[in-house]
């Protein structure tokens, strides 16, 4: 019978990655579509990349798939053709990463969702089938050119800190549920603009594009492929680039850069940085922005508090760990409670 999951401790893992003799390439990808048996789709898909050696987290739903993965260079080409033998995502754009050591993944996850991405519609009404134009980096610079051009941020907040476009709106949030509709709210008074969404590499804008017609925007545009592909657009074409700063992204690297431009601050010092690390303290694991002198102060952690528990004894750390639940711990200015935690009085 078929292994249809990883059986190989993490650690392990990680040592094999930084062993392996060949380049690895990072790429993401999605596409909305209908999976009439999501089950059997992803162990198809777990048994056919795991038998190329790829790498990364896979999200399955009846509504498409979106994948971040990483691929030996040499089995790129087996790989495409894989895609390509199944209909519904033949000659499939694939976002390579812009900056990228090939150490962004060291396991391959496929997971079932009830959606590739949660976005909280539970109007039975609405539809992926209308969602809006896409433009392309040429299309985006050009109708970002005119000031009645509203441009919309679909990213949390910690992504859109450490580097977004020129003029871009930002949905203060910590989810995309919630964003979906405070960004429509937010522009209530302008449903007859021209409103361009992005993200990261085009699913969220994506999605974001047909939440906005449905609730009555008349010209809607999202970023095809996102960031990254607009990034690597300009890399090799020589268009103006409008992207400022870092691309934050969901892997071990934990973002890219696109412009040397650092727009973000430290979290305990206040010194320009654009570096998110979660907090070495496993109570913890706070993600959060950090400058290599604090790097060094803290060791790696966001308060005194859990520098000094990183100190104490494996066993001891364990037992102070146990029934901590962390929630979603993520730095955020507008959450008081977290404060506290990345400043020595």
């Amino acid at each position: 019978m078929a292994v249809l999951h990883n059986r190989v401790n993490q650690d392990e893992l990680k040592k094999r990655l930084y062993q392996e003799p060949f380049k690895r390439v990072t790429i993401s990808f999605y596409q909305y579509f209908f999976i009439e048996d999501p089950q059997l789709f992803r162990d198809q898909i777990y048994q056919s990349l795991e038998a190329l050696q790829v790498f990364g987290r896979i999200y399955i739903a009846s509504e498409g798939i979106n994948a971040q993965i990483s691929i030996p260079e040499y089995q790129m080409e087996n790989f495409r053709q894989y895609l390509n033998s199944i209909e519904a995502i033949k000659n499939l754009r694939l976002n390579i990463a812009v900056d990228d050591d090939g150490k962004s993944f060291w396991v391959l996850k496929v997971k079932l969702r009830h959606k590739i991405v949660a976005d909280g519609i539970d109007d039975p009404d609405f539809s992926m089938k209308q969602k809006g134009k896409y433009v392309n980096a040429q299309e985006f610079n050009t109708l970002t050119s005119d000031k009645d051009t509203i441009v919309v941020d679909m990213r949390n907040h910690y992504e859109y800190e450490v580097g977004h476009f020129e003029n871009a709106i930002e949905i203060p949030s910590d989810t995309f549920r919630e964003q979906l509709p405070m960004a429509a709210d937010m522009l209530a008074d302008k449903k007859d603009n021209n409103i361009i969404m992005y993200c990261t590499g085009g699913i969220r804008c994506e999605k974001a594009s047909a939440f906005m017609l449905h609730r009555g925007f008349k010209n809607v545009y999202h970023l095809e492929g996102g960031i990254i592909h607009y990034a690597n657009t300009i890399k090799h074409t020589g268009l103006s680039n409008k992207f400022k700063g870092k691309n934050f992204v969901f892997d071990d690297r934990l973002g890219e850069r696109i412009t040397d431009e650092i727009i973000a601050k430290c979290h305990q010092c206040g010194k320009p940085a654009d570096t998110h690390t979660n907090c070495k303290n496993e109570a913890c694991h706070l993600l959060f922005i950090q400058c290599a002198d604090c790097a060094a102060t803290y060791n790696g952690c966001c308060s005194p508090e859990c520098r000094e528990m990183l100190l104490l004894p494996e066993e001891a750390q364990k037992k102070l760990r146990k029934g901590i639940d962390k929630g979603r711990m993520v730095f955020n200015k507008s959450k008081q409670r977290l404060r506290p935690r990345l400043k020595e009085e």
